[in-house]
């Protein structure tokens, strides 16, 4: 079955009208800045003032806005927002673990092949301080297999225990043996590790003839121990997080306002560009002539983009008044396509807009992608709840558990239902256990 097409393919003029959009370097520009984080603005315009000779930094102004009143900016004074509000201090320098290490070493009283073997270790060492290259592959002609064996074992008995392990069950013994409180402890962790570690405490209690309380207390105790024993010494700098928007709630009232303190301000050298542009020499005046048309596109790129966030953050309080008064766990269901749509804007905008931004608000700073979550149904609350609020839920329903008989996937569906009228999939709550950090029931199950 089918039809037969005629196609003519004569040749001729024809006239068509067509609807295409010309993506200008002016507009790519614009949506580049719009998705930039705050720290990648600055990077970008300090990279584009070492490029253009007009450019010049001016120190940033903010403004504050007023839900409820006129959008007219006014000047933000230092008593409106104090910057140590939100600026986290940078954390301390630590001694490096290979320093820490030689410090409790008396190099004096090993052998030079000794002391090759042992500085080869710690060399190899990863950031959480195991071993995990073997000691065969670390043999040279002038390290043989037994001083890197000897070594090993005096680098395993220094601090932070647990260093130079080359796996997790050796980090964990290591760190019982020198702690030496809890036999028990160190026989599970050199021989019944996997039984232990996947919770067959039944057999295991069977096989060893002690109480599950028994075992229940030695999982206890080896809680308390660093399963990544030099991520002391490997601690990254704090990073400052820098919002782009401040919401603040001052005698019931709500006012947003922008926050680029550390962002540069661009402004341009207009002596230096009419100077230039009476050079004699061509190239020299379409150069400049570039150069200021570069600058005029950058500096709407910034303003649109500062204008765009605030439009949405302004959206985003209006639709979620609850949540800046009274914290997160009150975070309606609200899609990027509503705010999108509440102003007459794409819906794409609207995710470039809060890619990578921050809001400092009266709970912390918040990532703006938190504010948007899917809508569930909950006939409890007469209306949808967003996601969040079921992961809240969930996480309040597994904290009252019987831990003795913790609740399974499936008990927390129903459970959910009933008490709140929330309609979960199964493995729509495993999803969220998991996402919560919360291991499975079989693991959640205590025996004292």
């Amino acid at each position: 079955m089918g039809r037969d097409l005629q196609v003519n393919m004569k040749a001729g003029l024809f006239q068509q009208q067509t609807l295409k959009m010309a993506m200008t370097q002016e507009l790519t520009q614009s949506i580049a800045l719009l998705q930039y984080s705050t720290q990648e603005l600055s990077a970008f315009l300090e990279n584009k003032m070492m490029e253009n000779p007009l450019l010049s930094v001016d120190e940033p102004s903010s403004t504050i806005f007023h839900l409820g009143m006129d959008r007219k900016k006014r000047k933000r004074t230092k008593k409106d927002y104090d910057s140590d509000y939100w600026i986290e201090q940078a954390s301390e320098d630590h001694p490096s673990l290979e320093a820490h290490l030689l410090s409790q070493v008396n190099l004096q009283k090993l052998t030079k092949e000794e002391q090759r073997a042992f500085n080869l270790l710690i060399q190899n060492l990863d950031e959480n301080g195991y071993l995990r290259v073997q000691l065969d592959d670390l043999c040279t002609p002038s390290i043989t297999f037994d001083a890197l064996q000897n070594s090993l074992e005096l680098l395993q008995q220094l601090e932070p225990h647990g260093v130079g392990a080359r796996n997790l069950q050796e980090c964990l013994w290591i760190q019982a043996y020198a702690d030496a409180r809890e036999p028990l402890a160190e026989m599970i962790l050199q021989n019944y590790f996997l039984e232990f570690a996947n919770k067959r405490w039944k057999e295991l209690s069977k096989q060893l003839g002690v109480s599950l309380q028994d075992i229940q207390r030695v999982f206890d105790y080896i809680q308390t121990f660093n399963p990544r024993p030099a991520s002391y010494f490997h601690q990254e700098k704090s990073t400052y997080i820098v919002p782009d928007v401040i919401v603040e709630v001052r005698d019931g009232q709500i006012f947003i306002g922008d926050l680029d303190g550390n962002t540069p301000k661009l402004s341009v050298d207009k002596q230096y560009f009419h100077r230039m542009k009476q050079h004699q020499d061509k190239q020299v005046k379409q150069f400049v002539q570039e150069k200021w048309q570069e600058y005029q596109w950058i500096s709407r790129g910034i303003q649109q983009r500062k204008e765009t966030i605030l439009r949405v953050m302004r959206c985003i309080v209006e639709k979620q008044p609850k949540c800046f008064y009274h914290g997160l766990e009150y975070v309606q269901p609200m899609t990027m396509k509503d705010v999108a749509d509440e102003l007459e804007i794409h819906e794409s905008t609207v995710s470039r807009a809060v890619k990578g931004k921050y809001v400092q608000t009266p709970f912390g700073t918040i990532d703006m992608r938190t504010f948007f979550s899917t809508s569930l149904s909950s006939t409890d609350y007469g209306k949808d709840i967003s996601g969040l609020q079921a992961k809240n839920l969930l996480a309040a329903a597994i904290k009252q558990e019987n831990k003795k008989k913790p609740l399974s996937d499936q008990d927390l569906v129903e459970l959910l239902q009933k008490e709140h009228g929330l309609v979960l999939a199964r493995r729509t709550v495993g999803k969220y256990r998991e996402q919560l950090g919360i291991p499975s029931s079989s693991k959640r199950k205590r025996f004292d």
